[in-house]
């Protein structure tokens, strides 16, 4: 019986879902994104599920662009603590199945792949670039990741998957993801 409450725990304590906690606490913190100019960005759609952008010549998209497309079809797919199939994800399964498929390759945690790539501001990040968060109360190191999908009105859309919804699309403005945010970082 011990095994199985110890394997419970760390399983628990490694989780890369979110909890939501139905307390708020009495410093809420503020992130203000001052968006750069869309064109370059190439924010020219609304992510929808289980479909990638519609276009006509693959060879035109942009590497975060065929990344983001990927990860949307993964859209709705239930959320499974190491899954990396349809039957089911977590969070950096979803980026790590996501980017492999177009020749990137990211470590397999969430806390491993934010030590790649290049740490960036929230007000300069871009499509295709790593959103990372705590989202346990006291949480001592980052357990979450998702990829920003776009950036519209000074709003940070990005895909992740969440114990609770699956694999979705949420805001940064979401109270909840606001306050779990720790950094951004730039891998393409």
């Amino acid at each position: 019986m011990r095994p199985f409450i110890c394997i419970f725990l760390v399983l628990c304590l490694a989780s890369c879902g979110s909890g939501k906690n139905s307390k708020t606490t009495a410093q809420k913190r503020k992130i203000s994104v001052a968006a750069a100019d869309n064109a370059r960005r190439g924010n020219a759609y609304s992510p929808k599920p289980r479909k990638a952008v519609e276009v006509t010549n693959s060879n035109s998209l942009s590497k975060a662009d065929k990344v983001i497309n990927t990860a949307l079809t993964f859209s709705g797919v239930r959320y499974k603590f190491g899954g990396t199939t349809q039957k089911g994800m977590d969070c950096s399964g979803l980026l790590y199945v996501s980017f492999g498929k177009h020749d990137i390759q990211l470590p397999r945690t969430s806390i491993h792949m934010a030590e790649e790539g290049k740490k960036i501001r929230v007000r300069d990040v871009e499509k295709g670039d790593l959103l990372f968060f705590k989202t346990k109360r006291r949480a001592k190191r980052i357990n979450h990741v998702g990829m920003v999908v776009a950036v519209e009105n000074n709003e940070i859309k990005f895909i992740h998957a969440s114990s609770s919804r699956g694999v979705t699309v949420s805001s940064l403005r979401e109270g909840f993801w606001n306050q779990a945010f720790v950094k951004a970082t730039r891998i393409l």
